[in-house]
């Protein structure tokens, strides 16, 4: 055949082909294309519930931690007391050593000077270690008033008190002496204290006994040695002693007076 003549073949033949292959290559391409965006395309995330909120989660609550309960009070019980202990029988406690002699002196007129053996010791009130024991004088002496004189005994160990007392009326005064008769004399002693005036002696029809109140006169002629009592509305006494002077009348006669005067200013 000449290709004049291939040329004249009808076309529909030729054009089916073309169509054929032409789909052949469409449906390659498309089946590619298809595969390609299914393994490209990546694969869709799960949608989450339409109830639950896309904002963001809010913070767990703090979990509170429970206090732990205090315990019951207990009771109180008291205190059991301790066993004591039997102490060895021979742990004997040491005796104390004993307190050396101390006086004390106190006095109704504060301030009053003291001396033991006249040495000055202090002022009352006085408390004083600087004694021993045994027997000592004590004086006493205050602006205003008489000063005391008295014998103490201070004991070996601890407190020995002595009281002062200036406002008292302190007397015992006693003196031997000669009552002379209108004719003769008797002898015997004559003594005062506070509570009166007394004179004993053998005869009993000159002794006798009054109240220093009762006492009217009271006086001492110290040239003729002579001491004159009268009693208060009674009889009249004169007296002398076997001395050379009349010192012991005369000391008698001042320790009476006083006393006497002293107990009149307190009336």
């Amino acid at each position: 055949m000449s290709v004049f003549e291939h040329d004249q073949e009808p076309r529909s033949g030729g054009m089916g082909k073309v169509l054929g292959i032409g789909a052949i290559v469409v449906a390659l391409a498309l089946g590619g294309y298809v595969a390609y965006t299914m393994l490209s395309t990546p694969e869709p995330k799960p949608q989450e519930p339409a109830s639950v909120a896309k904002s963001a989660p809010a913070p767990a609550p703090k979990a509170k931690v429970a206090e732990p309960e205090a315990a019951p009070e207990q009771p109180r019980t008291a205190a059991k007391p301790k066993p004591k202990k039997d102490k060895p029988a021979d742990a004997v406690p040491a005796p104390a050593a004993p307190a050396g002699p101390v006086l004390l002196v106190d006095s109704d007129v504060s301030g009053a000077s003291v001396f033991v053996d006249r040495k000055f010791v202090g002022t009352t009130p006085l408390r004083t270690t600087e004694v021993s024991p045994g027997q000592h004088q004590l004086n006493a002496s205050v602006a205003g008033e008489d000063g005391v004189a008295q014998s103490i005994e201070i004991a070996a160990t601890g407190d020995t008190t002595v009281s002062v007392r200036f406002k008292d009326v302190r007397l015992d005064a006693q003196v031997a002496v000669v009552h002379k008769h209108t004719f003769g004399s008797c002898s015997g002693t004559l003594s005062a204290t506070p509570a009166g005036i007394k004179y004993v002696t053998a005869n009993k029809n000159d002794a006798f006994a009054f109240a220093l109140k009762d006492l009217d006169a009271f006086e001492i002629d110290y040239l003729k040695k002579e001491l004159k009592v009268k009693q208060r509305g009674g009889k009249t006494w004169n007296f002398t002693d076997k001395s050379e002077n009349a010192d012991k009348l005369f000391v008698f006669h001042r320790d009476v007076s006083k006393a006497k005067d002293k107990l009149s200013a307190q009336k």
